[in-house]
């Protein structure tokens, strides 16, 4: 059995054998902001690349997202998205109908980080809760970047019978102002994220390599979620290919083919990543970090650092990490 210690001395999360569940349990939301539309035709909404993500889902009347592509695709009642990456895109009542930011629409705030957009004469209209919200990781992070710019999920009502119910406690945590209910909402945000990845995992969107092909092959993805649940682990290939159960060299070739890149390369954009978040989020010390992931010096530590992220550690040293974009 492998020893699961790492350096840091922190104890490792134990796996639960399912390696999406595994990958999942990493990724968290916070800075969390939640909306609720009603639009009357003709309508349209522009939004532009942001740092946090976005995530949609129709409560009744069909409407349609233009993706980062320039393609149109028609969401149905019960039909989620989630843009991970926040990148830039539209959704309209048809395709080709002009589009406006949202700052151009009437939008109440119901409380804070709550919002509440309706139109005079929409009914039946399409009703849309929308979401924004940070992840903990960052969108360069190798976690978030193999997943596509917009991931859909057909009919996530049917699937997932507990979604309508899920954004009703959502809406009734805002509109009561509770004490803590800030949390509560990220929290229910975060199952519904995590429902969204996991409807689309389960349904094969997707193409055939990077982050689909990865949770799906269980092999690769034990591997992956092992990473991910320990990034301070000073992982070797022939550590994580008895992680798989195969040879250095088998193992190697089929991580590369179905991720798209070499274990040692991933392993340590992983790593350089969970250094940032350790800078910007929970501000140690560059010495503390080095330390923590094995390093001999700061120095090495920071070259590694600079190669991956483009930037000396010293500079997110001093920056604040943002929460998640108005809606």
């Amino acid at each position: 059995m492998l020893d699961r210690s790492s350096k840091s001395g922190m104890a490792a999360p134990a796996s639960t054998g399912d390696p999406l569940t595994d990958l999942l349990r990493g990724l968290r939301l916070d800075g969390v902001q939640y909306g609720r539309c009603e639009m009357k035709e003709p309508w349209g909404l522009e939004f532009p690349a942001q740092e946090a993500a976005r995530f949609y889902f129709v409560g009744q009347k069909a409407c349609w997202m233009r993706m980062p592509s320039g393609e149109w695709f028609e969401m149905k009642a019960g039909d989620a998205v989630l843009v991970p990456r926040g990148a830039a895109h539209a959704l309209a009542s048809a395709p080709g109908v002009a589009t406006t930011p949202l700052q151009g629409y009437q939008v109440t705030e119901v409380c804070k980080d709550v919002y509440c957009l309706k139109e005079e004469g929409c009914t039946p209209g399409t009703l849309l809760f929308c979401g924004s919200m940070s992840f903990n990781l960052d969108r360069l992070h190798p976690l978030l970047g193999m997943m596509p710019d917009v991931m859909r999920t057909h009919e996530l009502a049917a699937d997932e019978p507990s979604i309508p119910h899920l954004l009703e406690a959502m809406a009734r945590e805002v509109t009561l102002e509770r004490v803590g209910s800030g949390g509560i909402v990220a929290r229910l945000a975060d199952v519904l994220a995590a429902s969204i990845i996991r409807s689309w995992v389960e349904r094969g969107c997707g193409n055939s390599k990077g982050w689909i092909a990865a949770v799906r092959d269980r092999d690769i993805g034990k591997v992956l979620a092992a990473i991910h649940l320990e990034p301070s682990r000073d992982w070797s290939v022939e550590m994580l290919a008895r992680t798989m159960g195969a040879s250095r060299s088998g193992f190697a070739e089929r991580f590369a083919a179905i991720v798209g890149e070499t274990p040692a390369k991933y392993v340590t954009q992983v790593r350089m990543h969970q250094a940032r978040q350790w800078l910007t989020q929970d501000r140690l010390k560059i010495s503390v970090i080095a330390s923590r992931l094995g390093y001999e010096s700061e120095a090495a530590f920071s070259r590694a650092f600079k190669r991956v992220i483009g930037a000396p550690p010293s500079r997110f040293r001093a920056e604040d990490r943002g929460g998640a974009a108005a809606l």
